[in-house]
């Protein structure tokens, strides 16, 4: 029978309100609560009686409990994870999204701490819970009735997967094929799913991707912090003069340049490699111009205590960026911080943009596209930002 673990009471009002998490120090830890392994499913209750439902416990985590499903006799297995895949599958159906794209979003998706991205016939998955760790040979289970994959990878590299205690590994959890490739928006891109980062590919710029390439027929573009070049060439094939891809991972940029081959578009494309802020303040002093420049960096806050260095760092690369844009010219910033949040980052690139003594006007606040959905009680959730300006 599933353990049946309690709040304390009168600790029970975010649980109540729909929060899908639940913390240490609301749940009585007793000693049969600190025996349980890690990610074992349990029920919930209110001191009060209140039934809330099936969690997946960690004892050893400050988010102790995360919701699975609000029905108490609900049982988390295979048959369990494979309709709410299914769910989460008929959602990017809906959208036209289903087979390049981020097929589960965790806690958006009623799948707490699980990632599942879909390249066609090849699916990279991250749990980044105890209780999705536990769970994996059911998700992949489920993934396989559902959708058949070629090959399935686990890309548990995340550095949160260190505060549930979890190792980090990449691994083939089924098939014996690491090469994937995407489409998108008519081209198609080479990824590499057991090194690349995160999980090989950032579909949540995809609508950035396409309102930036929209602004490019003719211009002249830079993409820094360029990964494999979703932007670049997206940008190049809807016209762009001259692309310039910009990032300190040769392999990155081996991809980039072997995708802009592919798609007929390597006579517009150039990589150059190096760290991204020294080399933009080396092209500012080499008077070197774009109409077009998105700078895409990786989170630079990857805690809360690292909130104000992010902020400043934001500003500078905004002020940077803003010295090599064009008269005319459009700047997309973006941040993947999910601590700094939306307001603050927009002041940053604001005073970034105006220390460069650049007016600009701005054309858009973004974040991810609808694949990545955002649970209305975790704000956090909603991860990434964008700012797009035109500068005079």
């Amino acid at each position: 029978m599933t353990p049946l673990l309690r709040l304390q009471p009168g600790r029970d009002r975010r649980v109540k309100s729909g929060h899908p998490w639940a913390f240490s120090n609301e749940i009585v830890m007793d000693a049969a609560a600190r025996a349980l392994p890690p990610g074992s499913p349990v029920r919930l209750e209110g001191d009060d009686g209140v039934k809330h439902g099936i969690w997946h416990f960690n004892p050893h985590s400050l988010i102790a409990a995360r919701i699975l499903d609000r029905q108490a006799q609900a049982a988390p297995d295979a048959a369990w994870f494979t309709a709410r895949i299914a769910r989460a599958l008929a959602l990017r159906e809906r959208l036209g999204l289903a087979r390049h794209a981020r097929l589960v979003h965790a806690e958006a998706d009623g799948l707490p701490g699980l990632i599942v991205d879909r390249f066609d016939d090849v699916i990279a998955l991250q749990a980044n819970t105890a209780g999705m760790e536990a769970a994996t040979p059911l998700i992949v289970e489920a993934l396989r009735e559902l959708l058949n994959p070629r090959s399935i990878l686990a890309r548990n590299d995340s550095a949160v997967r260190g505060l549930e205690g979890l190792p980090l590994e990449t691994r083939l959890l089924h098939g014996s094929e690491a090469q994937a490739r995407v489409e998108e928006g008519g081209l198609a891109f080479a990824v590499d799913l057991l090194s690349g980062q995160k999980t090989g590919w950032f579909f949540d710029q995809r609508e950035n991707r396409a309102r930036v390439a929209a602004l490019a027929k003719g211009a002249t573009m830079l993409d820094a912090f360029c990964h494999t070049g979703g932007f670049g060439l997206m940008a190049a094939k809807e016209g762009a003069r001259q692309v310039t891809l910009l990032d300190r991972s040769q392999p990155a940029l081996d991809l980039a340049l072997a995708s802009a081959a592919a798609n007929g578009l390597a006579d517009r494309v150039t990589a150059r490699r190096g760290e991204a802020l020294e080399t933009l303040e080396r092209m500012i002093g080499a008077g070197e111009r774009f109409d077009v420049v998105v700078a895409d960096p990786p989170a630079f806050a990857k805690t809360r205590k690292d909130i104000p260095a992010a902020l400043r760092a934001y500003q500078r690369l905004a002020r940077i960026c803003a010295q090599l844009v064009n008269p005319g010219g459009f700047l997309f910033i973006a941040s993947c911080s999910h601590h700094a949040a939306p307001p603050e980052f927009a002041a940053a690139v604001a005073e970034g943009v105006w220390r460069a003594r650049r007016e600009a006007r701005l054309l858009a606040s973004t974040g991810a596209g609808p694949d990545h959905p955002v649970h209305p009680m975790l704000p956090e959730s909603a991860y990434l930002k964008g700012q797009l300006l035109q500068l005079a």
